[in-house]
């Protein structure tokens, strides 16, 4: 897919953090091409997005939301809340907290050596990505650095979006009609009536 790039630094630390504390037990990284998916959470996903996630986050089971577009739309410190206790923000959130990772550190040493070995099953990191790690490990650029991440949002907008959700909409209104069509048709028969109108002989 044109402009992918693997995962920087944070957001791969990041990613680790979401597989390690089991988030994908509750949410799925991946929007069918369903109307009502794509009116909820944008652009449906499209399999080019994850050909660097190792291992995907696909699925279509769900107790919360889908988070293949979550990025960006809330703030930092709004995570940082619902993190801690998600019911400070969402009061019929049923999700647990995890309040130990506001003090979690980040070792940079882990984060490099994680790159390394995704390097080896073909990931294309650079030597200035390994040199970009230590930066974001030292506690005192970590914001600064995740500032430099969040002006990058890892997502995927192919043009003629709007046209694409027009599309499914048309085609959910005609799936519609012609159920009921189906349905109206059906009853008729049953009830013994041609189509002309007339009913049929018993």
């Amino acid at each position: 897919m044109p402009g992918l790039k693997p995962y920087p630094p944070l957001q791969l630390a990041g990613r680790d953090v979401y597989i390690r504390e089991g988030c994908y037990n509750c949410h799925s990284q991946m929007i069918r091409a369903l109307a009502s998916e794509v009116l909820r959470y944008g652009h449906y996903s499209v399999a080019g997005e994850s050909v660097y996630d190792h291992p995907f986050q696909w699925g279509s089971k769900r107790t919360g939301p889908d988070l293949a577009r979550i990025g960006g739309r809330y703030s930092d410190d709004w995570q940082r809340v619902h993190l801690a206790n998600p019911r400070n923000v969402v009061p019929e959130s049923i999700m647990p907290g995890y309040p130990w990772l506001n003090t979690a550190t980040l070792s940079a040493a882990e984060v490099e050596s994680h790159m390394r070995g995704l390097a080896m099953v073909g990931l294309p990191y650079t030597d200035a990505d390994y040199a970009s790690v230590a930066e974001c490990g030292q506690g005192q650029d970590r914001d600064g650095c995740a500032r430099r991440v969040s002006a990058r949002p890892r997502q995927v907008r192919p043009e003629g979006e709007p046209a694409m959700i027009a599309g499914l909409i048309t085609a959910l209104l005609i799936v519609i009609f012609c159920a009921i069509v189906g349905w109206a048709y059906s009853s008729r028969r049953k009830q013994g009536i041609r189509t002309d109108g007339t009913r049929a002989a018993r």
